[in-house]
């Protein structure tokens, strides 16, 4: 009889995790941004033929430093998992405890815990990169590309809010609530 622990070994063994998996994720992705965004029109096909063709570039790319897509996402995603799975149950907790008057004010916490976790996901994953390991800095390149992400994200929000003529737009804040 074959487990499932079994089946995952041999997933790996073949190269699900590194390369199948990381193929499908980045096609995904590249995918649904061409049609949600119709750069290039409404052809389908074409955007099809151009996520395949940047998943697999991307996948299939190893770099010279030996670092590849694949080993990179399965670094990535258990951090976010576990980071994830942190936020559930914060989130579960006020859910029971907290009033409903005031779930707004800890949702905010929330939020500052989730960005602390991103940060640090990011920051704990690129130090993997043996790359950065080499030289006398190499214990604090994972914290420094995290920094340098979080400030883009901080000039990239700050860039973004409000219309042309200086006013912002008004709408109500709506957070989707998990019991009604």
């Amino acid at each position: 009889m074959v487990d499932i622990g079994t089946i995952f070994t041999q997933w790996q063994s073949i190269g699900i995790y590194e390369y199948l998996l990381p193929i499908l994720l980045i096609f995904a992705v590249i995918f649904g941004i061409l049609e949600t965004t119709k750069v290039l029109g409404k052809h389908k096909g074409i955007n099809v033929i151009i996520a395949v063709i940047i998943a697999l570039m991307s996948v299939g790319y190893s770099n010279t430093l030996g670092y590849s897509l694949g080993q990179f996402l399965q670094d990535l995603f258990p951090r976010l998992g576990i980071g994830l799975a942190v936020l559930l149950s914060l989130l579960i907790l006020i859910g029971l405890f907290v009033s409903e008057d005031d779930r707004k004010y800890w949702l905010w916490g929330l939020g500052a815990i989730g960005a602390i976790i991103a940060i640090i996901v990011v920051t704990k994953t690129f130090q993997q990169f043996s790359w950065f390991s080499s030289g006398s800095y190499g214990d604090y390149a994972g914290w420094v590309i995290g920094a340098v992400l979080l400030l883009g994200l901080i000039i990239a929000v700050a860039a973004s809010g409000g219309d042309k003529d200086g006013s912002e737009k008004k709408g109500p804040a709506k957070l989707v609530a998990w019991r009604e």
